[in-house]
């Protein structure tokens, strides 16, 4: 299947799935299409302000199953439907990333290649304040190439806390 035929059909299936998982209290996070031998791996990923629990997953699985029974969307081909969260491991790419991981360390990839590493403090519409090196810094999101957040094994009690960041 061609790049942009890809593209296409999952900017369908965002478009049949976004209702049905909204009015589960979920926010549609991503949606990929693989193609494993002579099927295809349906991964959509899913979000909440809290996190999701497997109930959740289990409830989205079954309103995105019922969903795509319904429509003619994924075609013939045979497919496996695999629904899962959306994981540390993924940018932030949107604002309730942000505000879903307000405390949390971050490294941010600027447009210029510079990189600062903090912790959220907040944000808004625009941008992120983060903490870097004690003091508040505001990035805002229109400058920034990648954000993700950083695995802590020894996360300080002060979330404001900043001694282990910095600018690079």
């Amino acid at each position: 299947m061609s790049s942009a035929r890809q593209d296409a059909l999952r900017e369908q299936i965002e478009a049949i799935l976004a209702q049905p998982l909204e009015a589960l209290g979920l926010d549609l996070e991503a949606v990929e299409l693989t193609p494993a031998g002579k099927r295809r791996v349906l991964r959509i990923a899913v979000d909440r302000d809290g996190g999701v629990t497997l109930d959740d997953v289990a409830e989205a699985t079954s309103a995105i199953n019922d969903v795509l029974d319904g429509s003619d969307v994924m075609g013939e081909q045979p497919y496996t439907l695999e629904v899962t969260s959306r994981g540390v491991d993924r940018p932030l790419t949107r604002p309730r990333h942000w505000r879903r991981n307000v405390g949390r360390l971050v490294k941010v990839v600027r447009g210029d290649g510079s990189t600062v590493t903090g912790r959220i403090r907040s944000h808004d519409d625009d941008g992120a304040t983060l903490v870097v090196e004690g003091a508040e810094q505001v990035v805002p999101y229109a400058e920034i190439n990648k954000a993700m957040v950083q695995i802590e094994f020894n996360r300080p009690a002060d979330e404001g806390a900043a001694d282990e960041v910095g600018e690079a």
